[in-house]
């Protein structure tokens, strides 16, 4: 009894004094050996037991869909070989060969046309974003970077001949090593991929471009500029030397909306997606000439989230987020008509069209399928699954269906979200982890768990996702109902789901945890602010602690974007503001247990973000478990890392929730 009376006389819970005791006489077990790259202070041991008992919940590989090989049936897929993703090739069989093996992950790659035995991939350092085109040679495996270290590169498209890559380039700050930067602007060059030689076009001001598409004649290149996610604008630029780039949206006296420019269609008018005209983001044919938009798809009713265009410009393929699920659609741009396609099960992410237009290749998942990739034949109808996920020998057939659920926030708007509840063997009201999505314009939607499985099936914890105010796929006055000062409102919107959880009979509502990475980790340390006597603990991964450090440190190619969303701080009110609600300036009102993880090398949200939290969590005397890898950036991409930041945070959960 002395020693929780000691620990209690340190700020802590009752409850989080019992755990530790309980910790401390437990059994000595064998413990497991962190990675290397982890730093760590606060977090215990973790026994090797718990890595058995999590097992092959850890170990399930799902594929991800990059492009088709320019010449044959083949597909450039993701699939996790060792401690990474890499590139692998899968055939028509679905058999999968590497295309790369690095020590970093890669995701993005293509073939180049013009030299199929080339390939151009996009792969970065330690987590830190700062994109490196790189050429392999398939047949040696040998690799060349082509592009300058000390900027970012982002890779556009092709030239229609096959022969020259556009991509844009922006220079570092180095903001985790203490860099920094005012002003920027953006590189636009050309790239000749056999010989390596890059022409730059022009300089353009500022941040947030990128390059859609080249002309039908390869003469002119279609640019977005993304300022917010409200006013993105899209230019055409003649190649010509000395040429400068022409706005085409919005026009001239016309208010800004979202525009991104896809891609050129087979007579030439450009493919736009738009918020112009509604509440959602929709396809478009735009016209420059006569100024016409002609819309496809299916309605103007919910978001398009990715599209494809054939070789020769005349099918479209698209996905609409319809309800938090991705359903694909295929349309005739001579006709505008929509192609009959039968319907695809789970939720669709990616999709990409065969050089010849013919099938259509889609990356898709559900509750209880991890991310597969299948073939649509377009002209039978016929679906064949081409990669499917190695699910490590669990049965998914016991996985539970996820549910959309609603309740009312305090002004009355009606918010969603998603439920997965456990099987039912687990009875009585069930403890239950609420976790905060990022963006903040992204969504909770319909798909596989992944590790988090092991916490629903093997724990009977309740899982809810909610979609606060400022969530994508509502609407685009839904997605700024959270922005500059009306930030804290989402943060009521998780306070009035917690009133809500108070009234299901099968949840716990004296057992709830919050968690959520980047802003969600601003909103798991901002609940832990308002709603601390709700909530038993919290896991704040990559988060912001105090919005006026995170602009002013944030990478400059992202800094006039954050503002836009949060507010600009070199604005004295406005910085008063920001500081006033930043979880930093509150944290004498935090005191339940936290998590906070980050990685070291984040461009994002800086690493400062985190120290600087933990260290005012620990002179409060406040439990707080801090876990810093070395080698990563905005989230964990390596393996043995994220292995066991999920046992860790596994234990957290199991000490806070019981």
């Amino acid at each position: 009894m002395a020693e929780r009376t000691g620990c209690q006389r340190m700020g802590w819970s009752l409850m989080w004094c019992l755990a530790l005791a309980a910790c401390n006489t437990a059994p000595r077990q064998t413990p497991l050996t962190p990675p290397e790259a982890l730093q760590m202070t606060g977090v215990p041991p973790i026994p090797a037991s718990l890595a058995t008992r999590v097992g092959a919940y850890a170990d399930v590989r799902s594929a991800g869909l990059v492009d088709w090989h320019p010449l044959g049936q083949d597909l450039i897929v993701t699939w996790r070989s060792g401690n990474t993703v890499q590139l692998h090739r899968a055939n028509a069989a679905g058999h999968l060969t590497a295309l790369t093996d690095a020590a970093e992950p890669t995701r993005s790659g293509r073939f180049v046309p013009a030299a199929p035995d080339l390939l151009l991939l996009s792969r970065d350092s330690g987590g830190g974003e700062a994109g490196q085109i790189v050429r392999h040679v398939v047949s040696t495996g040998a690799e060349t970077r082509l592009t300058d270290p000390d900027q970012r590169h982002a890779m556009g498209p092709f030239s229609r001949d096959g022969r020259t890559l556009a991509f844009t380039s922006v220079p570092l700050d180095r903001t985790a090593q203490g860099g920094t930067r005012a002003r920027i602007s953006t590189t636009l060059s050309l790239l000749d991929p056999v010989s390596g030689q890059v022409r730059v076009v022009t300089q353009l001001p500022g941040s947030g471009w990128s390059a859609g598409a080249f002309s039908r004649g390869d003469r002119h290149l279609m640019l977005t500029r993304s300022r917010s996610n409200f006013d993105n604008e899209v230019w055409w630029l003649d190649l010509t030397p000395g040429a400068q780039p022409k706005r085409l949206l919005p026009r001239d006296g016309e208010p800004a909306a979202a525009y991104w420019g896809m891609d050129v269609a087979a007579d030439g008018r450009l493919l736009v997606r738009t918020d112009a005209f509604g509440e959602f983001r929709t396809l478009h044919l735009f016209d420059p000439a006569s100024g016409r938009f002609d819309p496809l798809g299916a309605g103007p009713t919910w978001d398009v989230v990715d599209t494809d265009v054939s070789a020769d410009g005349t099918r479209v393929a698209l996905v609409r987020n319809e309800d938090g699920r991705g359903v694909p659609y295929v349309v005739d741009t001579r006709t505008l008509a929509l192609l009959p396609l039968p319907d695809v099960p789970g939720n669709v992410s990616r999709l990409r069209l065969s050089p010849d237009g013919r099938q259509l290749a889609l990356r898709h998942d559900g509750a209880e399928t991890p991310g597969m990739v299948s073939v649509l034949d377009l002209a039978t109808g016929r679906l064949e699954a081409r990669v499917r996920a190695d699910t490590a020998g669990l049965d998914m057939s016991s996985f539970q269906p996820t549910e959309v659920i609603q309740w009312r926030s305090f002004d009355g708007l009606r918010i969603s979200g998603l439920i997965t509840r456990p099987p039912s063997r687990f009875t009585g009201p069930r403890p239950v982890l609420i976790d905060l999505h990022g963006g903040p314009s992204a969504q909770a939607r319909l798909g596989f768990n992944g590790r988090t499985n092991f916490l629903i099936n093997e724990l009977g914890i309740v899982l809810i996702e909610p979609n606060v105010r400022g969530s994508s796929g509502f609407g685009k006055t839904f997605v700024s109902l959270d922005d500059g000062r009306k930030r804290e409102d989402s943060v009521r919107d998780v306070g009035a789901l917690l009133d809500w959880i108070v009234t299901q009979p099968d949840l716990d509502a004296s057992r709830v945890a919050v968690s959520g990475g980047s802003y969600g980790g601003y909103m798991s340390q901002a609940v832990a602010v308002h709603y601390g006597a709700r909530i038993r603990g919290a896991i704040n991964s990559v988060g912001i602690s105090h919005f006026v450090s995170f602009l002013e440190n944030t990478e400059s190619y992202r800094r006039d974007n954050r503002r836009a969303e949060y507010g600009d701080e070199r604005d004295p009110a406005m910085r008063a503001f920001l500081d006033g609600i930043s979880p930093l300036t509150n944290a004498a009102r935090m005191t339940v247990p936290m998590f906070v993880i980050h990685g070291r090398n984040d461009p994002r949200v800086p690493v400062t973000e985190a120290e600087q939290l933990v260290a005012t969590l620990q002179r409060q005397g406040v439990p707080v478990w801090k876990m810093i890898a070395a080698n990563e950036g905005h989230g964990f991409a390596k393996k043995e890392n994220a292995d066991y930041a999920f046992l860790a945070r596994v234990m957290f959960l199991e000490q806070v929730l019981r």
